[in-house]
């Protein structure tokens, strides 16, 4: 058995303790949901030449050298499954949203922008929304931002949405460490946002910002009694990578199992 990495926003939670999104693929929009019997894909418009791709990840690749309390955690939790994004402009919106705001936040933040703008997804557990087109964003005023939250956000978003609309051809082709060298240089789109939503899209998670609050967070409360820099320390970063080396492999198992136990489903 394996169980589901939750930490995108678009993930809802169902009666029966499941889990339900909708997503835009290349060719087609699908409901993807998750149960005890594993994931369920459904493309309820358009066509199903491209499929939606889940990301396995399995802590026997964990680095030699991860403290053996955080590795036990992470063995306990087992074998992962979690969506590669397949629109590249919803990774990047939801790395946006996510700038400058807690976890908690940024989820309400990212379902009302999609509520109030976005594609509305007919479903059996429920209305499901995309998020809002580069075309739709470009259309939206100040007060339009403002009313979900997003007035913050409205400049790094509007750049990524005309960058977006005249280069998204070439980015979806991009591995992730190239993707991030496009992304950054978007105005109000940094280097943690640019990595985020590299991560998000390709699923390799050696790209992810390592010491991103969520990764030291849960990686604190997995391993307890391992000495941690401190929040404000930036030696977290390399002493995180520096276990892993140069095996990407390695790096992205520590990162994303680390994500994923802080929110998973079964």
């Amino acid at each position: 058995m394996s169980v589901l990495t939750t930490d995108h926003p678009a993930w809802i939670e169902t009666e029966a303790g499941g889990r339900v999104r909708a997503v835009h693929a290349t060719t087609g929009v699908w409901v993807l949901s998750w149960d005890r019997n594993g994931p369920h894909m459904d493309c309820v418009d358009g066509t199903e030449d491209v499929k939606p791709e889940f990301v396995t990840t399995d802590p026997v690749r964990l680095p030699a050298d991860v403290p053996a309390e955080l590795r036990e955690g992470l063995a306990e939790l087992g074998v992962s499954q979690r969506l590669a994004t397949p629109w590249l402009w919803d990774a990047i919106t939801t790395a946006v949203l996510r700038q400058v705001v807690r976890a908690g936040q940024a989820r309400k933040l990212y379902r009302n922008w999609c509520r109030s703008y976005g594609t509305r997804v007919c479903t059996a557990s429920g209305d499901l929304h995309l998020a809002p087109s580069p075309e739709r964003v470009l259309e939206l005023g100040d007060d339009e931002f403002a009313a979900v939250g997003a007035r913050f956000h409205s400049t790094a978003l509007r750049a990524a949405a005309t960058a977006y609309a005249a280069n998204a051809g070439r980015w979806q082709l991009l591995n992730a460490p190239d993707l991030v060298t496009k992304l950054v240089r978007i105005p109000r789109i940094g280097p943690w946002t640019a990595a985020a939503a590299a991560a998000d899209f390709t699923g390799d998670f050696s790209m992810y910002p390592h010491d991103d609050l969520a990764v030291r967070t849960w990686a604190a409360k997995i391993a307890p009694t391992h000495n941690w820099p401190d929040k404000k320390d930036k030696s977290f970063g390399a002493m995180w990578t520096g276990w892993a080396g140069p095996d990407r492999t390695a790096l992205h198992t520590l990162t994303l199992s680390t994500l994923t136990w802080g929110s998973h489903a079964p």
